[in-house]
């Protein structure tokens, strides 16, 4: 499943037996709360590409997996330790320069799986995809396609590193959750969504002192395994229907 796993002559006959498309996954290292690791964002994609893989290839399309991206724009992070940002420009340069050269590669279609939510790094990824037609597509549970087929914290707008996201940790990386402390968390409700539409710019001026809104004590792997399918879905179907230039 993995491009960095194959050799170069092991690539070269997959690429001659057929159309490859290449899912390339892009996250963030930003704080997700006391009980979540930096890297939640890159780790969530990752799971996300891999179950697509087998979803696509019941599809009979065939698909590899690239490196991931794992910085972001994370400027709401800002002010906690971990939130490591890079400009929306540079990011969008870089992964442009990444889809082109997998492009020239001769891989059929490059899709970007993007799950760190933050409005301007959508935005940068998704310029870096523009003028490039059917070759390219953009996986993002913020449109709102995706994003009524997942849960109701995620629809709320209380999701960072609540239920939703410490639920496909749980199913993804379990190791990497810390359960006692996500058990202790107090629920919130504040709405990032919300909070960004009125004008506030950092997780601090929306009164997460600790940077995270939502559940986590409510999350669970079933929930997280649940949510992969979802998400799985989105990437499968966004893959399908560029290859079908629809």
């Amino acid at each position: 499943m993995r491009l960095a796993e194959l050799t170069y002559e092991a690539l070269a006959e997959r690429l001659r037996l057929g159309p490859v498309v290449v899912l390339l996954p892009v996250g963030s290292v930003e704080p997700h709360g006391p009980h979540l690791p930096l890297g939640t964002d890159t780790l969530i994609s990752e799971a996300v590409v891999l179950r697509a893989v087998t979803r696509l290839a019941e599809r009979g399309i065939d698909a590899l997996v690239a490196p991931a991206v794992p910085y972001g724009v994370t400027d709401y992070a800002q002010g906690f330790a971990g939130a490591v940002s890079i400009e929306a420009s540079v990011l969008t340069a870089f992964v442009r320069g990444v889809v082109t050269a997998l492009l020239g590669e001769g891989f059929a279609h490059v899709c970007v799986v993007n799950n760190h939510l933050e409005p301007e790094h959508d935005a940068a990824i998704r310029a870096a995809t523009e003028g490039l037609g059917a070759r390219a597509s953009v996986a993002c549970p913020l449109t709102r396609r995706w994003g009524r087929t997942l849960s109701d914290e995620y629809k709320s707008g209380a999701c960072h590193a609540g239920r939703y996201e410490t639920s496909l940790v749980l199913a993804s990386n379990p190791e990497l959750v810390c359960e006692p402390k996500a058990r202790l968390l107090p629920a919130r409700t504040t709405s990032l969504s919300r909070g960004i539409t009125s004008g506030e710019r950092t997780f601090a001026e929306m009164g997460l002192d600790q940077a995270y809104t939502g559940a986590p004590a409510e999350a669970s792997r079933e929930e997280g395994e649940d949510l992969l399918v979802r998400l799985a879905e989105m990437v499968t179907v966004e893959v399908s229907e560029a290859l079908a230039g629809t």
